[in-house]
């Protein structure tokens, strides 16, 4: 196997055992068990259960972020509404397939840095990339309404995980956060 095959692969275990888990019941010695290696290997490839969790973190988000940008882009043109809206069905399917693991940090989980820093990189980008896809300016306005936007979001779609993910209520939320993003900005600019 080569140190990338054998690198994916223990990451794939250390993402089970995370959603499986809080990351301070989470071992190295499970992460080798899961993965059928060591674990000296597993602390070569990624130094510390605080390094690995981040790098979990790292391809969660990654994932995530492939998927909405090509959905968006197999819409070809559409108002920014529509790309905003399909951007959150492809988000709630995320949500959905791992609901514990995506609230912990909503519920206070215990994170290390890495991982919020992580998260907090990951969250200016979409802010970034959202306004991008709205072609909205440097008014500071749209700044509050698409970083008060993913606050909004956060929070209905914690409400949703706490009721079980029902699937009736997705276009509910959805309505709701597109709703509250409109209301914020005024406008859907672009």
């Amino acid at each position: 196997m080569s140190a990338e095959d054998r690198r994916q692969v223990i990451l794939g275990a250390a993402g089970e055992e995370f959603a499986q888990t809080n990351y301070a019941s989470a071992t190295m010695a499970g992460i080798a068990e899961r993965a059928q290696t060591s674990q000296a290997l597993v602390f070569h490839y990624f130094g510390s259960k605080a390094e690995l969790y981040a790098a979990v973190v790292r391809e969660t988000i990654g994932v995530l972020a492939r998927a909405q940008r090509r959905a968006i882009a197999d819409l070809g043109q559409v108002g920014a509404r529509e790309r905003v809206k399909v951007s959150l069905l492809v988000y709630l399917d995320h949500i959905a397939g791992h609901p514990d693991a995506w609230a912990v940090p909503l519920r206070g989980g215990d994170e290390p840095p890495e991982a919020l820093g992580v998260r907090e990189r990951a969250r200016k980008a979409y802010v970034r990339e959202l306004s991008e896809l709205l072609g909205i300016g440097e008014w500071k306005r749209h700044g509050y309404a698409v970083r008060g936007y993913f606050g909004f979001l956060d929070a209905a779609c914690l409400a949703w995980v706490e009721a079980g993910c029902p699937a009736d209520d997705r276009h509910l939320l959805i309505d709701a956060a597109l709703g509250a993003l409109e209301g914020a900005l005024g406008d859907w600019g672009g």
